[in-house]
């Protein structure tokens, strides 16, 4: 069994979830008892393998899925749209839903191919490689579902509406209220690869066509669960980055967008400063500014281009950023954790060398950034012209 969700965000986990049916119907139950099947009975004689039960659970749980997706559809959206008087706001109504509408008709054929393919392994993972394309209206759903939480908080505040949603419920005679119905999509895209896997640990010849047909049903399912952690990611740094740029006083710059994605934010103690200062590190450029209320005041920025790293060998956490040009106007930082200077002394290293007007081999740039993750690093400086030296007079072979 799966321990119970500890109801934290779904997003925080990476590709991990908490959806309640992660473990394939039929699988043995504690202390050796014989397999709890609802599915049993149509499957009694013979005892169907492993691999048929995690295709079973596919085919069954996408059932309960569109299922569960039309309820929405349905029960709630098509009641607010049929409704004589309007319920919510437009804006509410697609906040709150999304593209609701587009998963539910993916779903529904979906489950109509899973069910032709009469419980053959291989040919439920073809349904899955199809539609590795199709996939991707998921990332437009996971982007919206802050404001779907959002929206729906907004309504359960309004009496008229909590009453309307509560009837709902009641007449589709649902445990849940609608919001744990809204996440049904976020879960349910995480977890197509992990029943995949399943079935390519337990198959039963671990090459030929077959196999890797499985293999190839695994590999997409998994870019997709990434692709859509990674949309998710940039979106909430995008949204972060406008905030920023919102709070920044006495900055005259450009708009901070020209400078890339946000990469990482934190705050630090600087040497010879008596406030803490907050930097931002973009693609570009590191912004540096000090913290006034709910305000940041610019104080200096330094374009990824010309930056340049120092890593303290007195102090495990210490390390210093300046202009290579300005040597001595440094700023000597000091990390919270080892693994705090760690994350930001290697996407520092990582920026100089993709933002140098050079043509830095690839080779060359993936050994400097693999001798950081997994060597005491040996050139206490990174900076564009000491790295260009380091690579023109004695080039990097490859590892």
């Amino acid at each position: 069994e799966e321990p119970p969700g500890d109801g934290t965000e779904p997003w925080g986990g990476g590709l991990h979830n908490s959806n309640n049916n992660a473990s394939p119907v039929g699988w043995p139950g504690p202390c050796g008892t014989r397999p709890f099947s609802p599915f049993a009975a149509r499957t009694a004689s013979p005892e169907p393998s492993y691999v048929e039960r995690v295709v079973l659970e596919i085919v069954e749980s996408e059932r309960t899925y569109a299922r569960d997706l039309r309820s929405i559809v349905e029960g709630y959206l098509g009641k607010i749209i049929d409704a004589e008087e309007p319920l919510l706001r437009p804006e509410q109504v697609s906040a709150l839903f999304g593209n609701i509408e587009d998963i539910y008709e993916l779903s529904s054929n979906l489950l109509q191919s899973l069910d032709s393919c009469d419980h053959d392994p291989v040919a439920v993972a073809v349904c899955f490689v199809t539609r590795s394309q199709d996939f991707d209206i998921y990332t437009q759903y996971c982007n919206n579902y802050p404001n779907s939480v959002a929206a729906l908080t907004e309504c359960m505040r309004n009496k008229q509406q909590a009453k309307f949603f509560r009837e709902c419920q009641e007449q589709m005679r649902h445990a849940l209220p609608l919001g744990a119905y809204l996440l049904k999509p976020v879960q349910r895209i995480l977890k197509y690869h992990l029943l995949l896997q399943e079935i390519a640990k337990h198959f039963e010849h671990k090459s030929g066509d077959d196999y890797e047909v499985v293999v190839e049903a695994i590999d997409t399912m998994t870019c997709v669960a990434w692709y859509i952690n990674d949309m998710k990611r940039k979106h909430e740094h995008a949204i972060r980055q406008q905030e920023i740029q919102s709070l920044l006083l006495n900055w005259k710059g450009p708009d901070l967008t020209t400078y890339g994605e946000l990469v990482m934010e934190g705050t630090f103690r600087v040497h010879r400063v008596r406030n803490e200062r907050a930097f931002f590190l973009f693609d570009k450029a590191l912004l540096i500014t000090k913290r006034r209320g709910d305000h940041y005041i610019y104080k200096n920025h330094i374009p990824c281009s010309s930056l340049m790293l120092i890593e303290s060998t007195r102090d495990s956490l210490c390390f210093s950023v300046a202009h290579y040009k300005h040597i001595k106007q440094q700023y000597s930082l000091q990390a919270k954790s080892a693994e705090e200077k760690r994350m930001w002394t290697h996407h520092i290293k990582r920026l100089i060398l993709e933002n140098h007007h050079a043509i830095i081999p690839q080779k060359a740039k993936e050994a400097i950034l693999d001798m950081d993750l997994f060597h005491p690093p040996r050139l206490p400086r990174y900076s564009p012209e000491r790295l260009k030296k380091s690579w023109s007079c004695q080039p990097l072979e490859e590892p």
